[in-house]
């Protein structure tokens, strides 16, 4: 403790502001932090590898290993040994939860994809220099996103397979009404003019109001660039681990686009005894109007929506034949056959959810909170002409998908142990930290006691200048 104090009396005394006392003590701090936690693992090293060998294991070698923590790089000394089925290990790796070959500690990778999931790799690096004494290249960053993001797709697919193996459905959270809505974002990737399509559902049990704010109730999320039929595993999973469906009237709503049909979500969520209402998107209803009849007010307009809202076919027909006889143009009429035959194959899906059951909730609302959830992957993926690889793109959604759901850390670290609570108990218990700190004591020898022979006599100068230490 003198030693720190007096290297603080050093700082300070050569500081020429308060702007470099600052960020030289915070330096320090780092440097001395990373020291000390380096003399701790090795001695837990010690202490681990003194208790393996009396249960057979043997040493192999005795190596250095640096990870990179938020206050600096910490390096210290673990041993290699070979347990009793002759396979090497690193018991001290293991006790700290340490992968293979990892070089930045957990709360390091993880605030690391936390942070690329709301600015460009370049700046999160940037800041993380800033702010902390970790100093990563923009590709690391992006190494580790995926490493992370490959987490919460493991544990989705976890889901998945329980839910085929097991014999019965999970007991689940029970609801009168559960809400469902799909749809896909389409980001550029590596390849020229290809992309890949985000396939996202948001999953609510209804709506909360605060004031003349409206938010979703225990909104989740599902996100992935897997295929259609890999998505629908996901989310008939997460909902069927969630919530128990047999008494829950399901509605839910679509643009009706390929993979996102009303068949989709009734196969999705068949567990529920009632059909599964699926409505027709009202946003998109609107931007194809506006597609077809232009952003402006227009009778023909005023008159097709009017007819959509009724849900009066014939009148439909009517102003779209009147508004096709005007035009001249080829693709003008093409954009109009094209909306003809949108809203025609999904007619019966145009309707309000709330006229289709018999006591809809109080606070019950049109469906439409899509568009608005997209913008976590929008804002994110579809700026400053961003590509992105398959990797890439599928380790970015689900680092976002597990920071909505409130799931990313928790099965970040389940998947870095790879063991479950009560192993990671047995693990810990190995090793009482108590014998660390203990230091080995030393038997007392007591005062020694000696003297120093002058032969001379006890008269003389040197005879009297002893009798004076007596």
């Amino acid at each position: 403790m003198e030693k720190i104090i007096s290297n603080l009396y050093k700082i300070i005394k050569r500081a020429e502001n308060l702007i470099d006392l600052e960020e030289c003590i915070k330096t320090y701090m780092h440097e001395v932090f990373a020291t000390l936690l380096g003399d701790v693992f090795t001695q837990l090293d010690q202490a681990i590898k003194k208790q393996k060998q009396e249960t057979g294991w043997t040493v192999i070698r005795d190596d250095e290993k640096t990870v990179q923590f938020t206050f600096g790089s910490v390096t210290f000394r673990h041993t290699s040994m070979r347990d009793g089925k002759g396979e090497c290990r690193h018991p001290l790796d293991e006790w700290l939860g340490l992968r293979k070959y990892q070089r930045h500690s957990s709360l390091v990778e993880v605030k690391v994809a936390e942070m690329a999931s709301e600015m460009d790799y370049r700046e999160a690096a940037r800041v993380l220099k800033e702010w902390t004494a970790v100093n990563l290249s923009h590709t690391t960053v992006g190494s580790i996103v995926r490493h992370v993001g490959e987490a919460q797709a493991q544990a989705d697919q976890e889901m998945v397979e329980e839910l085929e193996e097991a014999a019965s459905l999970p007991e689940g959270k029970e609801v009168d009404f559960l809400y469902a809505e799909a749809d896909g974002v389409f980001v550029r990737g590596t390849e020229k003019k290809k992309s890949h399509e985000v396939r996202h559902a948001v999953i609510h049990e209804g709506w909360d109001r605060n004031g003349k704010r409206v938010s979703l109730r225990n909104p989740k999320v599902i996100m992935t660039m897997q295929d259609t039929a890999e998505f629908w595993k996901e989310v008939q999973a997460f909902t069927a681990h969630h919530y128990s469906l047999e008494n829950a009237q399901m509605v839910s709503n679509s643009d009706g686009g390929a993979g996102y049909t009303a068949e989709k979500f009734q196969e999705a969520f068949s567990q529920s005894k009632y059909p599964v209402l699926n409505q027709l998107d009202p946003y998109h209803v609107s931007q194809a109007l506006n597609r077809t009849f232009g952003a402006g007010k227009n009778p023909f307009k005023d008159g097709v929506r009017k007819a959509i809202n009724e849900h009066n076919q014939d009148d439909f027909k009517l102003w779209v034949d009147t508004f096709e006889s005007t035009l001249e143009e080829e693709k003008t009429i093409e954009k109009l056959n094209s909306f003809r035959t949108y809203i025609t194959q999904n007619w019966d899906r145009i309707f309000d959810w709330r006229e289709k059951v018999e006591n809809p909730p109080k606070d019950a609302r049109s469906l439409g909170a899509m568009e608005s959830n997209q913008r976590h992957i929008s804002f994110r993926m579809k700026k400053r002409g961003m590509h992105w690889s398959k990797a890439g793109g599928e380790g970015m959604v689900k680092v976002i998908q597990g920071i909505l759901n409130g799931t990313l850390r928790n099965v970040y670290l389940k998947h870095q142990t790879k063991r479950s609570k009560r192993k990671q108990r047995h693990v810990k218990q190995t090793v009482r930290i108590a014998q660390i700190l203990r230091q080995p004591t030393r038997t007392s020898v007591g005062i020694k006691q000696g003297s120093i022979s002058i032969y001379t006599a006890h008269s003389s100068a040197i005879g009297k200048l002893m009798k004076s230490f007596r």
